[in-house]
């Protein structure tokens, strides 16, 4: 194992015991199942309240995510200066608007101007912000800014595809409706045949989406 990875790891054991009120979402949950008229002292539902609150320090640790220890000293000077991608990033996050989990892929792609950034850093920034109350298109913006101001290289490309249990469990409940968002940058904004490319790229061999 590499140092790197070690240094991820205590990393992101840290984010995940970084100060989140799990006492106060226990309560709030006691008080949602009296609400919906169960008995939170019934057996199935005893350590509820307590289960619920554990996970949220990990489905929100993107919060108190530190991207200086993200990055960790993973920049390279390196003379390379075609396109570098980083595809079928899985990812898991919340909406903000009703709290239910939205999942999907991200595709990511920069051409380096001087500096590249270590495999494993782009699906850890992609997870950085999807772990928090989101927005897709908020989300997708957020992935290549960070990238762009990190790297400034040639241009950075986002395209987040994903399925949203808001739209599949109620409202219009269309179970197969994916959502497609994206950010150009730089030249993937303004040369057509390099926005072309990446896009090509990521549509070669994808498959569905899958719960």
């Amino acid at each position: 194992m590499q140092k790197h990875d070690l240094d991820d790891d205590a990393n992101e054991q840290e984010f995940l015991e970084s100060d989140i009120d799990t006492d106060a979402i226990e309560t709030a949950i006691q008080t949602m199942l009296l609400a919906f008229g169960e008995d939170p002292q019934r057996e199935g539902l005893l350590n509820t309240p307590k289960r619920v609150a554990g996970i949220y320090p990990e489905l929100l640790s993107g919060y108190r995510a530190d991207p200086k220890k993200i990055v960790n000293d993973a920049l390279f000077n390196v003379t390379y200066d075609d396109m570098v991608i980083v595809r079928d990033i899985e990812f898991y996050s919340l909406c903000e608007h009703h709290m239910l989990p939205f999942m999907g892929r991200a595709h990511v792609a920069y051409i380096p101007r001087g500096q590249v950034l270590g495999l494993s850093k782009i699906p850890r920034i992609v997870d950085m912000y999807a772990r928090r109350l989101q927005v897709q298109e908020r989300m997708t913006r957020q992935i290549a800014d960070f990238i762009n101001n990190l790297l400034k290289p040639q241009g950075v490309a986002v395209v987040v595809e994903a399925l949203h249990l808001c739209s599949m469990m109620r409202g219009v409940r269309k179970h197969d409706a994916r959502m497609t968002t994206s950010t150009m940058l730089g030249i993937f904004r303004t040369k057509i045949a390099t926005r072309e490319e990446f896009l090509d790229n990521i549509s070669r061999g994808a498959g569905p989406l899958k719960i």
